[in-house]
């Protein structure tokens, strides 16, 4: 769908910090008209005034969609101070992690819920978000979903709402598990005598360019994995270590993305 089609009934933004205000600059690049655009957020970027979009002024009275992007903590305060009225025809978009299309139900009764789950790498267009929708969902709304989603990055579509929790485990909240793997990763390189700069610039690089790698081909990570390593090698010793059944990577990380998704099940409740 072509975003330019909401300036006739425009679209209120709910929360403009990071992931809101990253997906705002994305509709924006798209041809969505800064005056087709209502932002509600308490402290206002500055950027937007510059852009020409309007903050805590006169809503539309029956905007194509409304994006709540403020975070789960907050929901409770938030939803209801919005008219549920403004749903009759309005696509109501998620961008909370753990908040139910139950909960949306309730707050905005017989509207079309669409909930998302980007990540982070939306603010430099290369996130990866998933949506699913409720009943009053269909194609058109879940496609007109896909697109404003699709102007940060990859847009996947889920069978069940119940995958929501693992996915906000696994590429949710995946940026900070591999920025923590930098981390690591440049403090194991100065414990090797590099300098700090150094190791970090080296783990950033290297980071990024096996994921562009990973991402470049349809080749499986094994066989990546495999490719670079040779028998009796010193890949193959740091793998032995990363690589060990009960204290490696594999048991820790799906210990990582369980707790997250618990934590994704318990804000839902």
């Amino acid at each position: 769908m072509d975003l330019a089609e909401l300036n006739g009934r425009g679209l209120v933004l709910v929360g403009c910090g990071r992931m809101g205000g990253a997906l705002l600059k994305g509709w924006l690049a798209r041809g969505i008209e800064p005056g087709a655009v209502a932002v509600i957020d308490p402290d206002p970027p500055a950027w937007l005034s510059q852009a020409g979009v309007a903050a805590n002024g006169v809503l539309p009275d029956d905007p194509a969609v409304l994006v709540i992007a403020v975070k789960p903590q907050m929901m409770g305060d938030v939803l209801p101070r919005l008219q549920p009225g403004r749903a009759g025809r309005t696509l109501v978009l998620s961008v909370a992690a753990g908040v139910t299309l139950a909960a949306f139900a309730r707050a905005f009764p017989g509207a079309a819920v669409v909930r998302t789950m980007p990540n982070t790498p939306a603010a430099i267009g290369q996130g990866i978000t998933a949506i699913v929708g409720n009943d009053r969902a269909d194609a058109s709304a879940l496609d007109l979903a896909h697109s404003l989603m699709a102007a940060v990055g990859n847009v996947v579509r889920l069978d069940d709402e119940a995958q929501m929790d693992a996915v906000t485990a696994l590429s949710g909240s995946g940026p900070a598990y591999v920025f923590h793997l930098i981390e690591a990763m440049a403090a194991a390189g100065e414990a090797q005598g590099l300098p700090p700069a150094l190791a970090l610039d080296l783990a950033r690089a290297t980071v990024a360019g096996a994921g562009a790698l990973a991402m470049a081909g349809d080749e499986d990570p094994a066989v990546l994995r495999a490719n670079v390593t040779s028998p009796g090698g010193t890949t193959a010793a740091g793998l032995s270590v990363l690589m060990d059944e009960r204290a490696g990577l594999p048991p820790l990380m799906a210990q990582t993305v369980a707790a997250a998704a618990a934590r994704s099940r318990e804000l839902g409740a």
